[in-house]
């Protein structure tokens, strides 16, 4: 009989402890689930000047957002909840703040890279929900431009929707500093 050394003798089993880890695959290659759901946030800080734009919308031209692109936080919600739904990391991995070629880039150009991404993953939007977080402008007036923008990119059949409210004053969201943006997704396996 073996003297105890102090250390457990690690023991391989078939089928439950591999010698080596295999890459995880980034994201589904076929639909592997009926049914994937996302869940997405952005916020940014503003500016005065420039342009506020929600939605491809243009809401104010008395404030902007502090972004390496157009700061559309409502698209950047949008794409990191398809993105977390199919499991391929979030936006600033797919579109870095570093890359020069974001600089100023319009966010319908990432919400439309993503839905390819799920198109060739075998899933499409059915569902999309988005909460507005802004003091000012009152974004009532712009819902329906900003529906028509998300189902022009979505497609027909795909339900959309927006609300918005105010922080009631709180945090830099409540003091008109920023403005912040959630999103959910549902990702629906094409037949």
């Amino acid at each position: 009989m073996d003297a105890p050394s102090g250390r457990r003798k690690r023991v391989a089993i078939a089928g439950l402890a591999p010698a080596k880890k295999s890459p995880e695959p980034i994201g589904p290659t076929a639909p592997t689930a009926p049914f994937l759901i996302g869940h997405g946030h952005d916020i940014h800080r503003l500016q005065p000047g420039g342009k506020l734009i929600l939605c491809g919308v243009v809401v104010s031209e008395e404030m902007s957002p502090i972004a390496h692109s157009d700061g559309d936080v409502v698209y950047h919600a949008i794409v990191d909840a398809i993105l977390g739904a199919l499991g391929m990391g979030d936006i600033g991995e797919s579109f870095p703040n570093s890359d020069p070629q974001w600089k100023d880039a319009a966010s319908s150009n990432f919400l439309k890279t993503v839905l390819r991404r799920a198109a060739s993953a075998g899933y499409a939007p059915c569902n999309v929900d988005v909460t507005l977080l802004v003091e000012k402008p009152k974004i009532k007036p712009f819902k329906p431009q900003m529906r028509e923008a998300l189902r022009k990119l979505f497609g027909p059949g795909v339900t959309v929707n927006i609300k918005a409210g105010t922080n009631e004053g709180c945090d830099a969201v409540g003091r008109g500093e920023a403005v912040a943006s959630y999103a959910v997704v549902l990702l629906a396996a094409r037949r």
